[in-house]
């Protein structure tokens, strides 16, 4: 499959007139654009462009998720807050959100925020990242759709569940370990159908308990809940995937129990009493750390620098010259997009050019 890469600027400004012209204010539409195509500077294509039209817009379209996003904040304290975000843009309530807490943990040496009434907010380190890069560790996480299934279970019941650190450090890039509490996440396995390639096996277990590998059955077994991701570790106990699937458990109960939200089943494309589709109301949660209430910022920079860079130095399996520490990656992955731009392959060139015609925008993209 043929990847074309759009300069940034054509690409931003695209993708904020896409959502302007859905009804996302100008101002939201920077904050939308700005959190889609961090994940393609980072080579997260699974949380990137691909998603603008099948995540964002056709939701918009059916009306399960709010072009014009009001962000109430329902309770408030020195260090903490639930806010509502009335089934928004998630990216505009996750990026007020973790203003929020910055805010307080400036003030008063940590905050966290609940959000409820949420949708899709994209890729999590960027909201970690916002903390990272004032000096404050950040954590978020979220709740999502049912895929993935208990250890010793086919069901689908938990979201892909990504628990995110964002930890400030002395070196040109801040340690960021952003990951789905699953092997694989549903992004990552509708890329893959995109790309007409397998996933690997063992990560994903059908309702007898195979392992599963065509990626575009396994997208439609998964929404027929006959197909589930399995959690980090993998399947069953002998590789530990009770541990991923503790982990997708706690992220679900931090995103939904602060603030009173749905879980579970209660997440998986709700519908109504008229039949019709209702918003997803996912919750998240955000929390930031000052290190400076703790000692001289610059002194835990260097610590947690040291630290990543003892490890980089540490002796390397054989065939394999480099260690990377998280965050490293997506560094050198930003770094090199710089100049080229953001890669899109054949079926989403083919959604850029349907919701272009569709808004009557006068764009005309490299792959045409």
């Amino acid at each position: 499959m043929a990847y074309v890469s759009i300069p940034w600027e054509q690409a931003e400004r695209f993708v904020v007139d896409a959502f302007k012209g859905y009804g996302v204010p100008e101002a939201d539409a920077e904050v939308c654009a700005d959190v889609l195509l961090e994940a393609d500077r980072r080579g997260i294509e699974s949380h990137g462009l691909n998603r603008l039209k099948p995540v964002y817009l056709d939701r918009i379209k059916a009306k399960i998720l709010n072009p014009v996003t009001e962000v109430e904040v329902v309770k408030d304290g020195p260090t903490t807050a639930v806010v509502d975000g009335h089934d928004g843009m998630g990216q505009v309530i996750g990026k007020r959100s973790m203003r929020i807490a910055i805010d307080k943990a400036k003030k008063l040496g940590m905050g966290m925020v609940a959000a409820r009434n949420s949708s899709h907010y994209g890729i999590a380190g960027y909201y970690t990242s916002m903390a990272s890069a004032e000096g404050c560790v950040g954590i978020s996480g979220t709740n999502a759709r049912p895929s993935i299934a208990p250890t010793f279970g086919v069901e689908n019941m938990l979201g892909t569940n990504p628990l995110t650190f964002g930890i400030p450090t002395d070196e040109p890039f801040n340690f960021s370990l952003d990951c789905a509490t699953s092997i694989i996440q549903r992004g990552k396995v509708e890329t893959l159908a995109r790309n007409g390639m397998p996933v690997p096996v063992g990560t994903v277990i059908g309702e007898d308990g195979s392992a599963l590998s065509d990626a575009g059955a396994i997208l439609t077994d998964m929404v027929k809940g006959t197909a589930a991701l399995a959690p980090l570790g993998g399947i069953g106990e002998e590789l530990a995937g009770y541990k991923g699937f503790g982990y997708a458990t706690v992220v679900e109960i931090m995103s939904a129990a602060f603030q009173n939200g749905k879980f579970l089943k209660q997440l998986n494309d709700p519908v109504g009493p008229d039949g019709k589709r209702q918003p997803y109301h996912l919750g998240h949660f955000f929390i930031a750390i000052d290190v400076g209430a703790f000692l001289p910022e610059s002194s835990f920079r260097k610590t947690a620098g040291d630290i990543l860079r003892e490890l980089r130095a540490s002796k390397k399996a054989p065939g394999h010259d480099r260690i990377y520490t998280a965050g490293e990656k997506e560094y050198l992955t930003r770094q090199e997009r710089a100049s080229t731009g953001v890669p899109v392959n054949d079926s989403v060139q083919r959604e850029l050019i349907a919701v272009r015609d569709e808004l009557g925008l006068k764009y005309r993209f490299p792959f045409e």
